[in-house]
């Protein structure tokens, strides 16, 4: 039998748990992770390599908007959530087993559903449900959706199994309707189902015009018979629209999932959601099903120290932004990150993964456009003033630790963030003339113009460099670049009386609006990152002014 691309066939190991033992759609799973396979595996993986830094302004910008792809940095709360939906989808399945016939008393109870119209109608006494129920709640962009399709990637999308001639689907993923509705919910539910098994339940039931009643008997049934492990409800707090008694319906038919029907459920939704539960999930029966995870955004904490160890742990919000700022594609980027553009970084995105991820791309790509080539605490407050203006409201909520005035704002999505980088990376094609006059200079020779950046980097007076560039090229054609560097450099130490890389004629002023380009210790590079504001403190910061009060401090 052929198998479509996302149906893989069953292989069956032992589970390492007894209750999981001799029961297929649980020894069909990937095998439990450890909390280090789990971290290696929500990784995000990020190919950075030091010497695009000096690649064409236009290729740079692919590789800065890549992040917002490729980035993922696991932190504590993602590895609790992986745990609870590993449990849940492993629980779910020991009440449904298909080798036990649990599963087809399962199914015989409902079809006795679908004849009576009565979610708790049954046929034959089964065993208490072992399905259980989360809620995630959090702000949007704190990574709530990112993270649950990440671990659920681990699990294939459907299993087969030749010996019973049955397909497993280990988790469907849904989105609550727009408007709320049972029969939009049910139908979004059947074309999810559709698009992993390639059914056609939704032309089947919209055809027949059924009620919401009728759906919902068949939506679990459906997902019975085809044996979901777990099934996520995304965007539940759309349900806030509804009328009490539709909400009252909905949250019951999630509770019959999990405590009649056995299917695990998760709902996930922003701080809206969060009164629906608080006010309508009140009754012993509901609210004993229902555990709750609220993420808030990560802590700007100090590191500590392992009292065992002695060691230094830094913090989720210090190892997230070390681990970002590694990729920098810009040409003086700071190698380390100091405490004034941490802390700034932090309080601009308030520890929300997303914008602190999108402020940073920004952050670089007018950088790049200003050709300042290093980030900056002026550059972060200038990109937050002009480039998320959107989620101000939002942030300034999450400033405030108000759970209303967050409730009221809890969208912190950058709708237009594609159409954002696409003005920026336009913005930095036009500004990319001295460029091109270098590499015209060179005849086309991009190695070239790698090279003379590489040696621009390392404090050479690029005037000097330019003849010395070309005269390698033409000496030796088939060398590399890593080749070439020595001879040029070379030729370079070998110049009698060479000015000093920052040094110019009598003659010779730069335009102010060149000063981003001068090297970093050059005063009017500095004043052009603070923009004329604070000069003093902006030096202080980069070590350039001596800190008497802390030398005095120290001599007592």
């Amino acid at each position: 039998m052929t198998l479509p691309e996302n149906v893989v066939p069953a292989i069956y190991v032992d589970p390492g748990v007894e209750r999981y033992r001799h029961n297929p759609f649980i020894e069909s799973l990937p095998q439990i992770k450890s909390i280090k396979e789990v971290r290696d595996t929500l990784q995000g993986e990020v190919r950075f390599n030091p010497k695009d830094i000096f690649s064409k302004n236009e290729v740079r910008v692919h590789e800065i908007a890549g992040l917002l792809d490729d980035f993922f940095q696991p932190i504590g709360s993602h590895l609790q959530l992986e745990e609870k939906i590993s449990i849940m989808i492993r629980s779910g399945y020991v009440g449904r087993n298909i080798s036990d016939g649990s599963l087809n008393t399962q199914l015989q109870n409902g079809y006795e559903r679908i004849m009576s119209g009565d979610l708790n109608a049954f046929r034959f006494k089964t065993k208490r449900s072992t399905a259980q129920s989360l809620t995630l709640i959090g702000v949007s962009g704190c990574g709530k959706s990112t993270t649950l399709n990440r671990i659920l990637a681990m699990y294939p999308d459907a299993i087969y199994h030749e010996k019973y001639n049955f397909i497993q689907i280990p988790y469907l993923i849904i989105q609550c309707p727009f408007n709320g509705s049972l029969k939009n919910l049910c139908l979004n539910f059947f074309r999810a189902l559709d698009r992993v098994i390639n059914s056609n339940f939704e032309k089947k039931y919209t055809r027949n015009r059924l009620s919401p009643d009728v759906l919902l008997t068949l939506m679990a049934q459906a997902a019975n018979s085809n044996a979901i492990g777990l099934l996520v409800i995304d965007e539940i707090q759309r349900l806030s629209q509804k009328r009490s008694d539709d909400r009252e319906d909905m949250l019951e038919f999630f509770v019959q999932l999990v405590n009649v029907i056995g299917i695990p459920v998760v709902l996930v939704g922003t701080p809206k959601a969060r009164p629906i539960f608080e006010v309508e999930l009140q009754s012993a029966r509901r609210s004993a099903g229902f555990g709750s995870l609220f993420w808030s955004p990560m802590k700007n904490l100090p590191a500590t120290v392992d009292l065992k160890t002695g060691k230094t742990r830094p913090s989720e919000w210090i190892a997230f932004t070390d681990k970002l700022w590694r990729y920098q594609w810009l040409r003086k980027r700071d190698e380390v990150i100091s405490d004034e553009i941490r802390d700034c970084w932090f309080e601009l995105s308030q520890g929300v993964l997303d914008i602190a991820v999108k402020l940073f791309v920004l952050a670089q790509m007018r950088a790049i456009a200003t050709r300042k080539e290093c980030i900056s605490v002026n550059l972060l407050r200038q990109v937050y003033q002009d480039e998320l203006k959107p989620v101000h409201l939002v942030l300034d909520a999450l400033r405030s630790n108000d759970p209303t005035r967050i409730a009221k704002y809890s969208d912190l999505r950058l709708h237009d963030i594609d159409k954002r980088i696409l003005e920026l990376s336009q913005e930095i094609t036009k500004a990319k003339t001295s460029q091109d006059e270098d590499i015209d200079r060179f005849n086309g020779n991009e190695q070239a113009l790698r090279l003379l950046n590489l040696l621009k980097a390392m404090d050479c007076d690029s005037d000097l460099l330019i003849p010395f560039v070309q005269r390698a090229f033409d000496e030796y054609p088939n060398l590399s670049v890593r080749a070439l560097m020595p001879i040029v450099l070379k030729w370079y130490e070998d110049i009698p009386n060479k000015p000093l890389p920052l040094q110019r004629g009598k003659n010779s002023t730069i335009n102010s609006k060149h000063w981003c380009e001068l090297e970093k210790q050059d005063l009017r590079f500095q004043y052009a990152q603070c923009d004329g504001k604070d000069m003093h403190q902006t030096m202080r910061c980069n070590d350039l002014i001596f800190n008497m009060e802390s030398w005095l401090l120290d001599m007592n």
